[in-house]
C-alpha cells in the first residue's frame, strides 16, 4: 500500500515538475510573441503617419499656376517608396510572427503528447500495480485457505491418533481384567 501512495505522489510531483517546465517556457515565448507584435504595431503606425505624408505631398503643389513641380513629385515618390520599404519590413516581421506561432503549436502539440504518454504510462504503471495487488491478495487467501486446511487435517489426525490409543489402551486394560 505504501509503495502504491509513493508512486502517486511520484506522478504527481513529475507531473507538476512537467507543467511548471512547460508554463516558464510558454510564458517566455508568449513574452517573445508580445514583443513580436509591438514591433509589427509600431511599424504599422509608422506606415499610416508615412501615408498622412504622401497624401500631403500629394496635394502641395508649388509650381506656377498651383501645378506640381518635379520635386514636388519626386518628394512623392520617395514618400510612396519609404511606404513600400515599410510594406516589405511588416511582411518580413508578420512572416516571422506567424512562423512563431506555428512554432508555438508545434511546441504545445509536443508537449501534450510527451504529457499524455507519460499520464498513459503512469496509467499502465497503476493498472499493473492493481492487478498485481489483486493476484497477491488471491495468493495470499489461498495460501491462508490452505493453512486452514492442513491444519484441520493436522487436528483430525491427531484426534485419530488420541482415539486409537484410547481404543488400544482400552483394549489392552479389557484383556488384563
Amino acid at each position: 500500500m505504501k509503495k502504491i501512495i509513493l508512486l502517486y505522489l511520484f506522478c504527481f510531483w513529475g507531473t507538476g515538475m512537467l507543467y511548471a517546465q512547460t508554463n516558464s517556457q510558454i510564458s517566455a515565448d508568449s513574452i517573445a510573441y508580445q514583443l513580436q507584435r509591438k514591433k509589427i504595431n509600431g511599424m504599422l503606425d509608422m506606415r499610416k503617419q508615412r501615408f498622412g505624408q504622401y497624401q500631403q505631398s500629394l496635394n502641395e503643389h508649388s509650381g506656377i499656376f498651383g501645378l506640381q513641380t518635379k520635386n514636388d513629385i519626386r518628394r512623392s515618390n520617395n514618400i510612396l517608396m519609404d511606404i513600400v520599404k515599410t510594406d516589405d519590413n511588416i511582411y518580413k516581421e508578420l512572416k516571422i510572427l506567424l512562423e512563431y506561432r506555428a512554432f508555438q503549436q508545434r511546441q504545445i502539440q509536443n508537449h501534450t503528447k510527451e504529457a499524455e504518454s507519460i499520464n498513459q504510462g503512469y496509467m499502465t504503471t497503476i493498472n499493473k500495480l492493481r492487478q498485481r495487488n489483486l493476484q497477491l491478495k488471491a495468493d495470499f487467501q489461498k495460501a491462508v485457505e490452505q493453512k486452514q486446511s492442513s491444519q484441520r487435517n493436522y487436528i483430525i489426525i491427531i484426534v485419530l491418533m488420541l482415539a486409537s490409543i484410547l481404543f488400544l489402551l482400552n483394549k489392552k486394560s479389557k484383556v488384563k481384567v
